[in-house]
C-alpha cells in the first residue's frame, strides 16, 4: 500500500463498445481478459477494487488472483456515461481515497497510481485537493486520477442529475492538482498509462 488511508479502486467498465465492434473489455491482452489488468492494476494500490458497470451489463468474470477483494456495482443511471460510473463507484467506496481508472487501460502503471495517491495525501498549504490527475501536452487527463471520496462524491452526484456525463465537467468543479510529465514520466517513460483500447486497431501489436 502507498497510502496510510483506505484506498478504493474504481474501473469504469460500463461502455458499450461501439467503436470497438465487440466486447472490447473481454478480449485478450497479453493472456488476460483487458478488464482484468485494469482491476490487478489498481489493486496494487487499493484496499478494495470497485468495477462499475452498465445498469443493464452482464456481470462481468473477475480475476481470481486479486490481491483485495474485487466486487460489481451498477450504473445507477442507464447511459450516463462514465460520470454516472463514478459516482457510482464512490457511492461504494469504503476507502477515504479513490483510484479511478478505465477498463480499457491496459498498460496503467501501478508506481504512477501510487504517485496519484501520494500527492493528493500529501500535507500543503492552502485547503486539501479533492483530486490529483496526469498532465500531458498541457492538458489534464481524467484517466487514471486520484479522487478524494468524500468532496468528490457529492459533486458528482449533482453533476449526474443536472444530466452531465463528462469527468473533465466533474474536474473543473474541484480542487484539481497535476502530476506534469517531468514527474510521473520518471515513472512511466513511454506514457502507457494513458493508453487506452477504442478500436482494435488500439490493441498492443497491431
Amino acid at each position: 500500500m502507498v497510502s496510510s488511508v483506505p484506498v478504493t479502486g474504481i474501473v469504469l467498465a460500463g461502455g458499450r463498445s461501439t467503436r470497438f465492434g465487440a466486447d472490447k473489455l473481454a478480449v485478450h491482452v497479453g493472456g488476460r481478459p483487458l478488464l482484468h489488468r485494469a482491476i490487478l492494476a489498481v489493486a496494487t494500490v487499493s484496499d478494495e477494487v470497485i468495477v462499475v458497470i452498465g445498469s443493464d451489463g452482464a456481470r462481468p468474470p473477475l480475476p481470481a488472483d486479486a490481491d483485495v477483494r474485487v466486487r460489481v456495482v451498477r450504473d445507477a443511471v442507464a447511459d450516463g456515461g462514465p460520470l454516472a460510473g463514478l459516482a457510482a463507484g464512490l457511492a461504494g467506496a469504503r476507502g477515504r481515497l479513490a483510484i479511478l481508472v478505465g477498463g480499457d487501460q491496459p498498460s496503467l502503471s501501478p508506481a504512477v497510481l501510487g504517485e496519484l495517491l501520494l500527492w493528493l495525501g500529501r500535507d500543503a498549504a492552502g485547503p486539501p485537493l479533492d483530486a490529483v490527475a496526469l498532465a500531458e501536452d498541457g492538458l489534464l487527463r481524467p484517466l487514471p486520477a486520484a479522487l478524494r471520496v468524500a468532496t468528490s462524491w457529492p459533486v458528482a452526484e449533482e453533476l449526474v442529475r443536472a444530466g452531465s456525463r463528462s469527468l473533465r465537467g466533474l474536474f473543473e468543479c474541484l480542487r484539481v492538482g497535476t502530476l506534469e510529465p517531468e514527474r510521473w514520466r520518471i515513472l512511466d517513460p513511454e506514457g502507457a498509462s494513458l493508453r487506452d483500447i477504442d478500436t482494435p486497431d488500439d490493441l498492443p501489436g497491431r
